[in-house]
Order: C-alpha cells, then structure tokens, then sequence
C-alpha cells in the first residue's frame, strides 16, 4: 500500500486553502525546507525541477533545497534572478522562459519559487505561461511573502505605469513557510512584512489585532511561538478569503487595507526605494486616517493603527517629495479603480473594511497632512 504524502511529510501546523480540485496546504513550522519529506507530494522521478531564487537568496537556502528536491526528480537546477523589485519586470520574467525552453522542460516540469514576494510573483506567473500552465510550489523566504503574497495565487510583474498590472490567477501545489529562514531576515524586511501581518488585524480580526499589540515587540524579535502563532492565523484568514472569492470579485479586496496609497508610494518614488511593506505600512496610516475623516471609524483607531505600524518599525509618514496630484494620478490605475473613479479599503467600523470611493479634496488633504515635510 502506497503511503500518503501527508504521513510522508514532516510535522508541521497545516492550513488548507479549499479550492476544490485545486486545494492545497500551507505548511508552518521549522526545518521544513532541509526536510526532503517536505517535497513527496511533488515527487515525480521523469521530471525536471526549477528552483527560481535571487542573488540573495541563492547563496542561503537554495543548494539545501535542491538536495532536499533530488531524492524526487530527475534533475534539479537552480536559476537566479537579481534581488529587487526593480526586476519584476517583463524583461526579467522572460529569463525564466529562457531557462525552462533552454532546459527543454515540458509539462511535468516543477517551478519552485525559493524567495520573497518578488520571485514567488514572477515564478507563479512563469508557471501560468509556460505551456499554458504548469505546477509550481511557494517557498517564501520573507514574512511578508509567508503571511501574504505566496497564499492565494496572485501572480504578476509590474509595469512602469502600475504595479502587479500584468499577471493571472494561478495557484500553487502547496505553499512551505520554514520558519527557520526568518532567523537570516534584514530588521528592515522584518518590519515590512509586519505591515501585511499587521493588515489582517485592522481590516478584518480585532481580536488578533490586540493580540499583535501585545506581542509586536516579541515578533519583533522573532520568537518563535509567536511568528508561529502570527503566521498561521494571518494564513487562515486568508484562506478563508481566498476559498470564498479567488480571483477578487469582491470580498478578497478587503485584503488591500493600505495597498492603494502603499502602491502608489512605491511606483512615486521607483520600485526599491520603499518596501513594499514599508508602502502598506504607510498607506493602512492614510487609509485609517481618510476613514476617520469621513466618519466611517473613530479617530482613536486610527491613532491605534498608527501607533501599531510605528511601533512594527514602520514609516507613518509619505515621502516629502511624492505630491498628492501624483498619488492620484498613480492611483487611477490601481487595479481597484473603476471608470476612472479611484476605490479605497476603508475602515466602516474596528477591524471591519469595505472598499468604496472617496471625495478627491479628502483624500489630498490626508495625504498632506500625513506626509513628511507637511
């Protein structure tokens, strides 16, 4: 009798996205990456596996993961990228297909995405195109990409005009957070990816924003108990998310608290120059602010939204040299926006979101007042 891939693998706390025939877990725990148990479910000894990674990274975590994937494939080789959201792009994406079409891959070909949200989007995407579509598994090496941008199959490269404007819904095989990999993560990574933690809170779950209160500090310093706790529950509740609209007919959008301004922080000021979390961090300020200032929560949540990003090591205040009419201008085309109309995730109530517009004198009065040499 043929064992399970579940009694195969190791131990680890497990969230199941349920998607029908293209459900699949999310691994949490530690040591999973070395663990070649971790990979039986993609086993497949005729296939060739690609580790994508970036300069960063490679030199890290990928010779352990190609010996932890050689036990199940025919080959396994590495690419890497240049570390930086900078190179999501068209241009670089086009690497990949370089290397999959100069390794002759075919459809039993495995992608691994071995980094942050840069490489899990530009590998996901990858895996869409390539022969209309072929398996690929997360391997997130941020927090930012464990507790969001590797779960729920959004994959994309950006374009000058926009970020994430070109790209598909695709989802993985099984999505692996190895906590241990969280130990070799710069403070300033850290601190980005607390934005996105951070985010499930305010938008959707008041009490695990309490819980972050009281423990920011601890993850912070990467305890262990709770980065686990941290990642698993912002890893249900986007399941949960995902499993009722996936490709963001609606209810998924409440997932994009901050994302708006944080966007267009980001494309303003080039991509690289600020964090992607670093723009989430800033923009859940703004975006808490304009919710007070239409009425929709109390200006003393906002203050707490606040306070809790500041103390993440995050920036609570826009760039000096980022003027609202270009906010603007970036945010039309957000991926939100309808018929030119710029739609925000607003705050209708304590950790309660809705995504609706919002007058244009608000929204650049906000943004004055929340920037840095305001």
């Amino acid at each position: 009798m043929q064992t399970s891939p579940e009694l195969l693998q190791p131990a680890a706390a497990r969230v199941q996205i349920a998607l029908g025939d293209r459900s699949y877990p999310i691994l949490i725990g530690g040591d999973l990456l070395r663990d070649a148990r971790t990979w039986a479910p993609q086993a497949d000894r005729k296939a060739f596996a690609l580790i994508v990674t970036n300069t960063t990274v490679d030199a890290l975590y990928a010779a352990p993961l190609a010996a932890a994937l050689a036990p199940h494939f025919a080959r396994v080789r590495t690419l890497t990228l240049p570390d930086g959201e900078v190179y999501k792009d068209l241009a670089h994406l086009n690497l990949i297909f370089d290397e999959l079409l100069g390794q002759e891959a075919d459809r039993r070909t495995v992608l691994f995405a071995l980094g942050g949200g840069v490489v899990g989007d530009m590998t996901g995407f990858a895996a869409a195109c390539y022969m209309r579509g072929v398996p690929f598994v997360q391997v997130p090496t941020t927090l930012l990409a464990q507790v969001d941008s590797s779960v729920g199959g959004k994959t994309a490269v950006n374009h000058p005009l926009g970020k994430n404007m070109i790209g598909a819904f695709y989802q993985p095989q099984q999505v692996v957070c190895d906590l241990d990999v969280l130990d070799t993560l710069p403070d300033r990574e850290m601190s980005a990816g607390l934005a996105e933690v951070i985010k499930y809170g305010a938008s959707i779950d008041v009490e695990f924003l309490g819980w972050l209160e009281r423990h920011i500090d601890a993850l912070r310093a990467r305890d262990r108990d709770a980065l686990t706790h941290a990642v698993r529950r912002c890893c249900e509740i986007k399941a949960s998310i995902v499993g009722a609209d996936e490709k963001e007919a609606g209810l998924r959008a409440i997932l994009n608290l901050g994302h708006t301004f944080g966007h267009a922080i980001e494309a303003g000021m080039g991509y690289g120059a600020w964090l992607h979390g670093e723009g989430v961090g800033c923009g859940m300020v703004m975006a808490a602010e304009l919710s007070a200032r239409l009425g929709l929560v109390s200006t003393a949540f906002a203050r707490r939204i606040e306070a809790l990003v500041a103390r993440a090591g995050l920036p609570v205040r826009g760039p000096a040299d980022l003027p609202p009419a270009r906010y603007l201008e970036l945010m039309r085309v957000d991926k939100k926006a309808q018929g030119g109309d710029i739609r925000f995730v607003l705050l209708d109530g304590e950790s309660h979101a809705v995504v609706r517009t919002a007058p244009e004198d608000v929204v650049v009065d906000v943004i004055t007042t929340l920037t840095a040499a305001a």
